[in-house]
């Protein structure tokens, strides 16, 4: 995939299964978001082969995006809606009847503590209130395939409880998610299989015992830390803490 002159994904290869939690890590710009849109369908351009529940998504060009859900790492959500205008609509869709879809997220508002504003408009809504609602609007309609990049931002720590143990329980029902993020201590712990990609190309591709067995690393961070070449984080920054000092 090119943006203009820049080559972003240099021909990655990958295969995923049922049940797996994929932890999809690099740098900024390294092609991780674009890895994403491309499989939901939502940047064209690209060139290549793409299967998503088996079907060639340049011929299913619709009824795949049934069964995914995703939570973008930048919202565009319509918050002059109140979250229930907001997730009866995504629920109707993915086909949902708006009685099925009312009475679903409603329950699930209580589960995350923010049932008492399901009548609200979503521009009330602090950022972690928020983030809850596209997470449920993800998984409204049960999806097979989780795509989620950054999903955890804005949210207590209880609720970061709450949804690894959610992924969790959905990979073992044999659902598969695909996650992106930053926060590598996360990663580590839910994934059970860490896809590194760096400069466009995948880099490593394991489980964290399996990337840690390669590199002789500790932690996952480390690990990045190591493939992707970046060891000056340290000398970075002292180098900004003495200018702030000055």
């Amino acid at each position: 995939m090119n943006y203009g002159a820049k080559e972003v994904l240099k021909g990655i290869n990958l295969e995923v299964h049922k049940g797996e939690i994929i932890g999809y890590i690099g740098t900024n710009g390294a092609g991780k978001s674009t890895t994403i849109k491309i499989i939901l369908g939502i940047v064209e351009g690209w060139r290549g082969e793409v299967k998503v529940l088996g079907q060639d998504i340049k011929k299913d060009t619709i009824e795949y995006k049934r069964k995914i859900g995703y939570v973008p790492e930048v919202a565009e959500i319509y918050d002059n809606l109140t979250a229930r205008e907001y997730l009866t609509f995504i629920g109707s869709l993915y086909g949902l009847k708006y009685e099925v879809a009312d009475e679903k997220a409603e329950r699930l508002m209580m589960v995350f503590g923010i049932k008492d504003a399901y009548q609200s408009r979503i521009n009330s809504y602090s950022k972690g209130m928020k983030q809850k609602v596209l997470l449920i609007a993800s998984m409204l309609h049960n999806p097979d395939i989780l795509f989620l990049d950054e999903p955890l931002s804005g949210l207590d720590a209880n609720s970061v409880m709450i949804v690894k143990e959610i992924l969790s329980t959905l990979a073992k029902q044999g659902k598969t998610i695909f996650y992106s993020s930053h926060i590598m201590d996360v990663v580590e712990r839910i994934s059970n299989r860490i896809i590194l990609i760096n400069d466009g190309q995948i880099a490593a591709d394991g489980s964290f015992k399996q990337l840690k067995e390669r590199s002789k690393e500790g932690s996952l961070e480390q690990i990045f830390n190591q493939i992707t070449g970046f060891s000056e984080y340290e000398a970075l920054a002292k180098q900004f803490v003495s200018i702030v000092e000055e």
